[in-house]
């Protein structure tokens, strides 16, 4: 399950979303994001499905590698459709049991389901395609406007940054752990539901022990380097927009304008 995680991970190819502006993927996954609950028809996720895959299909990452990180959400999204699917009120479908389920509460835990796989899969575009480093300058540049109200941009994006940068370095860290405590006799499989979380506890530990001590090291080597935050610090690839960045620029611009064109088609009423 560990290895299923791919938030936070870095493929390496030669494709146009690759060599894109960290700025430019910063706001297209946004765009992307917020159209997806600001435009809730069946025209306009099918307009978000046929743009969602063809950036996959540019970025050249495989679709499985990035299928893989739906398993790490699956017990969330099947809370989140039972939960809209019994508990929305409106026109009856059928019964079970005590349980009703309804026109609305179908149409709803359905878009529901396709918002956090769109939402999951549209997040690991961005980070799968842009290395820490790149999505740190971008964060940064992006929100330097915030400077003038005193909003320590620079340690916020650093801080986003190591986060993501520690996600895979963590997951490879608790395997081995349970990889070790399994070769000593360690079940974290079978048993109760309350039985799997005691068998964690012994997980946990030396894994918080590692983090703390990850954390130190790299706090003490940022030190050592003279590190002092944002202030007069200097680029050594500064970012500078390229033709290719204006042009994502505009399909983002015209992505927007045809959700919303599509959400008041209408054609598929639900």
């Amino acid at each position: 399950m560990l290895r299923e995680i791919t938030l936070g991970q870095y493929y390496p190819a030669d494709s146009v979303i690759h060599r894109l502006d960290p700025r430019v993927k910063l706001a297209g996954t946004l765009v992307f994001l917020v159209s997806l609950f600001a435009f809730a028809s069946v025209e306009s996720y099918l307009l978000a499905t046929l743009a969602l895959a063809l950036v996959i299909h540019i970025s050249k990452v495989p679709l499985k590698f990035m299928v893989r990180g739906l398993k790490s959400i699956f017990f969330l999204m099947l809370f989140t459709v039972a939960f809209n699917l019994f508990l929305i009120k409106g026109t009856p479908v059928f019964h079970i049991w005590i349980l009703t389920v309804t026109r609305e509460g179908v149409r709803t835990a359905v878009f529901m389901a396709i918002r956090l796989v769109y939402l999951v899969i549209g997040s690991s575009v961005m980070t799968l395609t842009t290395t820490p480093n790149n999505l740190t300058d971008g964060m940064e540049k992006a929100l330097g406007p915030l400077r003038r109200i005193r909003v320590p941009v620079h340690e916020i994006a650093m801080i986003m940054s190591i986060a993501l940068r520690f996600i895979p370095i963590l997951l490879e860290e608790t395997d081995k752990i349970m990889k070790a405590q399994t070769a000593r006799g360690a079940d974290f499989e079978s048993g109760s539901l309350i039985r799997r979380v005691k068998n964690m506890i012994p997980l946990l530990v030396p894994l918080f022990v590692s983090a703390f001590r990850r954390a130190n090291d790299l706090a003490m080597a940022m030190e050592a380097r003279g590190y002092h935050g944002g202030e007069g610090r200097t680029k050594m690839r500064p970012l500078v927009y390229a033709r290719r960045d204006r042009l994502a620029y505009l399909a983002l611009l015209l992505y927007f304008a045809a959700m919303f064109l599509a959400s008041r088609i209408g054609f598929f009423a639900l």
